[in-house]
C-alpha cells in the first residue's frame, strides 16, 4: 500500500499539492470563524449529567436567577463601615450602578442583608452581591467592559470599587488566557525557527514542519468549526490544537525528511527513495498518529465540555496531522528531490549515515545501556517512582477567578473575600428540597447548622410550589478543603425530603464525582486502543503491554513534579491549594500519546534492523542510533512550544504547560533512552512473542513489515555481505551489540523481523 502510494504521490506531485492547497483555503474559509463561536465559560467545566444541574434548574425556572453566574463589588470607601451609620457614598453608588443594570435580578449588602459577613474583619471594606439572570457568554463579556467603562467614569467608584464574581471571574480568565498564550507565542516562536533550523540541518528542510503545522492548524479549525454546529467547544480547544499541530508537523516531519534524506544517499531523487520512505517511516507516521488520537479520544468519555472539547481537537489534530504526513509531504518531498538538503551551512550538510557523530553517541549509549540492563532499568524505574512519588498527597481545586492574579479586579476581589472577609456569604451552599411544607424543613436547617464547617443557615426559602431553598454559608472560600469537607458532610447528612445541592462548592465536588465515575472508562479505552494499535503495529503482545507500563510511569512521574512544584510550592512558585481538577487528565492524555507516538519511532527502526538481519540486541542498538536524535530533537522542539505556557498568568495554563513539557523531556531522556533499550535487552526475542492465534491473525490482515523495502539488504545479505547505508554496517552493529565479557559469545542473527 505505503509503496504503490509513494509512487503515485511521486507521479501526481504538482496535482497533489494543487489538491492540498485547495483543502487548506477550504478548511480557513470554514474555520477562520471558529474563534467567534468557541465558549470560555463556568458551563464548560460542569458535568451537565450531574444532580447539581437540576437543582440550578429549578432555581432557575423559580426565580430567573442562574446560580452559576452573578457580580462581586468589592468597595473600598475609604472610612470604616459602620453597620449602623449611613450608607458610605461610595456603597450607594455601587449598588446603584448594579440595580440600574437589566441583567441583574437582585442585589444584596451589609444592610439590605443585615449580614456583617458582607464587610471585612477590618471594617475597611465591603462586598455587594449581584444574581443576575442567565447570560450568553458575548452578553456577558458586553457587561464586564460596561461595568467596568462605568466605575471609571464614576468618581465616587474610581480607585474605590473593583468588579468580580464568577460571571466577571470567567470573562477575565478567557482575556487573560489568550493575551498570555499570544505573549508566549510571540516568545517561543523565533526559539522555534533557530531550532527548526538547526534540528532539520537547513533552511528548506526547516520549513516542512511549519507548512505542516499551517496544514494541520487550518484542518483542524474547520474541524472544531463544525462541531460548533452540534454542541458547545471551548476556548481551550483552540490552544491545545496549536501546541498539538505543531509538535506532531515537527514529529512527523523530522522523521520523514530524516528517511528520505537516507534513501536520498542511497538511491538518488526519483519515486524509489519516496516509496521507500513511505513503506518505513509513513507506516510509522499512520500508526504513530492513530495512537495519540486514541489517547486524547479518552478525554470524550467525560461529560465536561471543556474536557470533551480537548479530545475532540486532539483527535482532529492527530488526523490532520497524519493526512498531510502521508499525502502532502511527500508530494513536497518529491517536488523539492535533493533540494530539501538546500541552504544549509556546510557543518550541517550531514545525511543520517553511519557517520552521523550524533548516531554514533546514541549507538555508545545504547551500547553502554545494555551492559547493564538490569541496574540501568531498576536505577531508571526508581528515579520516576521518586519524581512520581508527591502524587500521592495530591489535591485538586477548580478554574475560577482565584487563579486570576491580583492585578486583574477579579483576581483582587477573590484575594479580598477569602483574606479579609471572615464569613462571606457569596457563594452559600444551596439546597433545593422537595418539599411542599416548610415544616419538616426547619429542624433539617438545625442539623445543617451543626455541621463543623458551616457558619450559618439561612431560613428556608419558598422557591415553587414543590421546592424549598436553604442556604448555608460555608467556612473559608468555596473551593478550599474546609468548605468542600463541609459540603461533603451536609449531602451525607439524612434529608427528611429529597435534596440537591447547587453551589460553586457542590458544583465542583460534583464535577469531581463525574470525573472519578469515568475515569475508569476512559482508562480501559486508552489501555485497549493503545494495546491494539501497537500488536498492530508489531505484533506483539508484550511490547504494547511494556509500552502501557512506561508510559505510566513518565506521566506519573510529571504529576509528581506538578504537585512538587504548584502544590507545595517550589522553583519559585507560590504554593497553591490544589492542582487543578482537569490538568491531570490532559497531562495524562498528551503525555500519554506523544510518548506512544516517540515509542512508535523506536519500535519501527528496530524491527527494520530485525528485518535486515541483526539479532536482538543489535537491532535495539541500531533503532536507539538512529532515531535518538530525532525523538529528542522532537521533543525539545515540543517543549519549547508547550513550554512556553509557563509564561501564562493563569496558574492552570502553568500548570499544563510545565506538566507536559516535563512529561515529554522524562520520556524522550530516562525512558525511550535507558529503560526502553535496558528491558528490550533483557526480554531479548521474548519482545516480539504473540500467541499462535495473533500471530496468524497479523499475517492474515498482512500488518507485519517483515520485508524491507525494494533494494535493501535481505537477511542473507545483511550476514553475510558488507552493507553500509542508511542501516548501517550489520556485522559492526552485531558486534558492538554483543556482550563485552571473556565468556559471551556473539548473539545469534534473526533471520526474520516477524516474531
Amino acid at each position: 500500500m505505503f509503496h504503490a502510494l509513494g509512487s503515485a504521490l511521486h507521479a501526481r506531485r504538482r496535482l497533489s499539492l494543487l489538491l492540498a492547497l485547495a483543502v487548506a483555503v477550504l478548511a480557513a474559509v470554514l474555520g477562520g470563524s471558529v474563534q467567534t463561536k468557541v465558549t470560555n465559560g463556568l458551563a464548560d467545566y460542569d458535568d451537565p449529567t450531574g444532580s447539581h444541574t437540576r437543582a440550578r434548574q429549578v432555581i432557575q425556572d423559580a426565580t430567573g436567577i442562574d446560580p452559576q453566574q452573578g457580580y462581586a463589588l468589592l468597595i473600598r470607601p475609604g472610612t470604616a463601615i459602620d453597620p449602623d451609620a449611613p450608607t458610605p457614598a461610595a456603597v450607594r453608588a455601587g449598588i446603584g450602578l448594579l440595580k440600574d443594570r437589566d441583567e441583574v435580578k437582585r442585589v444584596v449588602d451589609y444592610k439590605s442583608a443585615r449580614d456583617p459577613g458582607l464587610v471585612s474583619e477590618d471594617s475597611r471594606s465591603t462586598v455587594v452581591v449581584a444574581a443576575v439572570r442567565p447570560m450568553a457568554e458575548k452578553d456577558a463579556k458586553e457587561a464586564e467592559k460596561e461595568l467596568t467603562d462605568a466605575i471609571e467614569a464614576d468618581p465616587a467608584l474610581r480607585g474605590h470599587a473593583h468588579l468580580g464574581g464568577p460571571t466577571i471571574g470567567m470573562v477575565q480568565v478567557g482575556k487573560v488566557t489568550t493575551t498570555d498564550l499570544a505573549l508566549a507565542e510571540g516568545l517561543a516562536l523565533p526559539v522555534l525557527l533557530v531550532l527548526l533550523f538547526l534540528v532539520f540541518r537547513g533552511a528548506v528542510a526547516a520549513l516542512v514542519p511549519v507548512i505542516g503545522a499551517v496544514f494541520t492548524l487550518l484542518l483542524t479549525m474547520a474541524g472544531l468549526r463544525v462541531a460548533t454546529f452540534f454542541g458547545n467547544v471551548s476556548t481551550g480547544a483552540l490552544n491545545l490544537a496549536f501546541a498539538l499541530a505543531l509538535g506532531l508537523a515537527v514529529d512527523f516531519g523530522l522523521l520523514c525528511v530524516s528517511r528520505y534524506r537516507d534513501e536520498l544517499a542511497v538511491c538518488g531523487p526519483g519515486p524509489e527513495a519516496l516509496r521507500r520512505t513511505l513503506a518505513t517511516a509513513g507506516r510509522t507516521v499512520l500508526f504513530s498518529g492513530l495512537t495519540v488520537a486514541a489517547a486524547l479520544a479518552a478525554l470524550l468519555v467525560f461529560p465536561q465540555p471543556y474536557l470533551r472539547s480537548m479530545g475532540l481537537a486532539g483527535v482532529i489534530t492527530s488526523l490532520a496531522a497524519v493526512l498531510f504526513a502521508l499525502l502532502g509531504l511527500p508530494a513536497l518531498l518529491a517536488l523539492l528531490g535533493s533540494r530539501i538538503n538546500a541552504l544549509a551551512p556546510r557543518r550541517l550538510r550531514r545525511s543520517e549515515q553511519a557517520d552521523d557523530p550524533a548516531v554514533g553517541r546514541w549507538r555508545r549509549i545504547a551500547l553502554g545501556v545494555m551492559r547493564r540492563p538490569v541496574a540501568t532499568a531498576l536505577a531508571a524505574t526508581a528515579l520516576l517512582l521518586l519524581i512520581a512519588s508527591p502524587a500521592l498527597g495530591i489535591r485538586f481545586t477548580g478554574a475560577d477567578a482565584s487563579s486570576l492574579p491580583t492585578d486583574i479586579s477579579a483576581g483582587k476581589v477573590s484575594a479580598a473575600l477569602e483574606t479579609d472577609f471572615a464569613q462571606p456569604s457569596t457563594s452559600p451552599l444551596r439546597i433545593v428540597a422537595e418539599s411542599r411544607a416548610q415544616a419538616p424543613l426547619a429542624s433539617y436547617a438545625r442539623e445543617i447548622a451543626r455541621v463543623p464547617g458551616v457558619e450559618r443557615v439561612a431560613d428556608p426559602v419558598r422557591l415553587d410550589g414543590e421546592h424549598f431553598e436553604i442556604d448555608a454559608v460555608l467556612k473559608g472560600a468555596p473551593l478550599d478543603t474546609a468548605a468542600r469537607d463541609a459540603a461533603t458532610a451536609v449531602e451525607d447528612l439524612g434529608a427528611p425530603v429529597p435534596v440537591r445541592f447547587t453551589g460553586q462548592t457542590a458544583d465542583f465536588l460534583s464535577q469531581l464525582d463525574g470525573i472519578r465515575d469515568r475515569l475508569p472508562r476512559a482508562a480501559g479505552v486508552l489501555a485497549l486502543v493503545t494495546l491494539v494499535l501497537l500488536y498492530a503495529f508489531t505484533g506483539s503482545v508484550l511490547l504494547p503491554l511494556k509500552a502501557l507500563v512506561m508510559n505510566t510511569l513518565s506521566t506519573g512521574a510529571a504529576l509528581g513534579f506538578l504537585v512538587w512544584v504548584f502544590q507545595d510550592g517550589h522553583l519559585g512558585f507560590g504554593a497553591q491549594s490544589g492542582i487543578e481538577s482537569t490538568t491531570p487528565l490532559l497531562v495524562f492524555a498528551l503525555a500519554f500519546g506523544l510518548s506512544t507516538d516517540y515509542n512508535v519511532f523506536l519500535l519501527g527502526r528496530i524491527k527494520e534492523a530485525r528485518a535486515t538481519g541483526l539479532d536482538d540486541r543489535a537491532a535495539v542498538a541500531e533503532g536507539l542510533a538512529r532515531t535518538g536524535r530525532i525523538v529528542t530533537s522532537a521533543a525539545l522542539l515540543f517543549c519549547v512550544a508547550v513550554g512556553a505556557l509557563v509564561f501564562s498568568r493563569i496558574v492552570f495554563v502553568k500548570e499544563l504547560g510545565l506538566g507536559t513539557a516535563f512529561a515529554v523531556a522524562v520520556d524522550a531522556t530516562i525512558v525511550r533512552a535507558l529503560l526502553v533499550p535496558a528491558l528490550m535487552t533483557l526480554l531479548g526475542r521474548a519482545n516480539w512473542w504473540a500467541p499462535a492465534p495473533l500471530r496468524r491473525l497479523h499475517r492474515v490482515l498482512r500488518l507485519d513489515h517483515a520485508e524491507p523495502p525494494a533494494g535493501a539488504p535481505t537477511a542473507k545479505r545483511a550476514q553475510d555481505g558488507p552493507y553500509h547505508g542508511p542501516h548501517g554496517t550489520a556485522a559492526e552493529a552485531r558486534e558492538a551489540a554483543a556482550p563485552r565479557t571473556p565468556e559471551a559469545e556473539p548473539a545469534p542473527a534473526s533471520g526474520s523481523a516477524s516474531p
